[in-house]
């Protein structure tokens, strides 16, 4: 009965997850290109240079450094939009946490052989990979679900979600 109730639970969880992996697999291409673009690759190759020389664990704080100055955006963020600033909120978010994927994604490149070194921190990564297998194996059969719902013509929708679509038409027509 717990596992029932708490399996909304999960696949938010797991959700996020996917959202956080979608956005490292397509943020590190785009910070590649923009790598390309300004003089980021000697700055790269500067980085791998000096990495090379630091011990694993001087290696974690070069690569958690970079994050800390990206927390005051995300608090102004929050100061947005407890001040009902809602567009300026979302965009300001939005940056930063693209910003904070990208800059991780390239200090990660540079960083991830001399980090796995360390073996808590090879469990670590080897763990993360292994959940986001788990997360898409617990959304894929939603994802699915969601895809044959929508191709569908409203054959096997729930009464409640046919309800659910019936009161928003009701609403819009009335709101005319």
């Amino acid at each position: 009965m717990l596992r029932r109730l708490l399996q909304p639970v999960w696949i938010l969880l797991a959700i996020i997850f996917l959202i956080e992996a979608w956005l490292w697999d397509h943020c590190e291409p785009i910070v590649a290109r923009v790598v390309a673009l300004i003089p980021l690759a000697r700055f790269k190759d500067w980085l791998s240079e000096r990495v090379d020389a630091l011990s694993p664990a001087m290696t974690l704080i070069v690569f958690v450094v970079p994050i800390i100055p990206l927390f005051p955006l995300k608090l102004v963020g929050l100061w947005l939009l407890t001040h009902e600033y809602w567009t300026s909120a979302l965009f300001t978010i939005l940056f930063a946490k693209m910003l904070g994927v990208g800059v991780t994604a390239f200090v990660f490149d540079v960083t991830r052989d001399k980090l796995l070194e360390m073996h808590w921190f090879e469990r670590l990564y080897e763990l993360v990979l292994k959940l986001r297998a788990k997360a898409a194996e617990i959304v894929d059969p939603v994802k699915r679900r969601i895809r044959e719902l929508i191709k569908g013509n409203g054959e096997g929708w729930s009464s409640r979600t046919l309800r659910l679509i019936q009161r928003f038409r009701k609403s819009v027509h009335e709101a005319r």
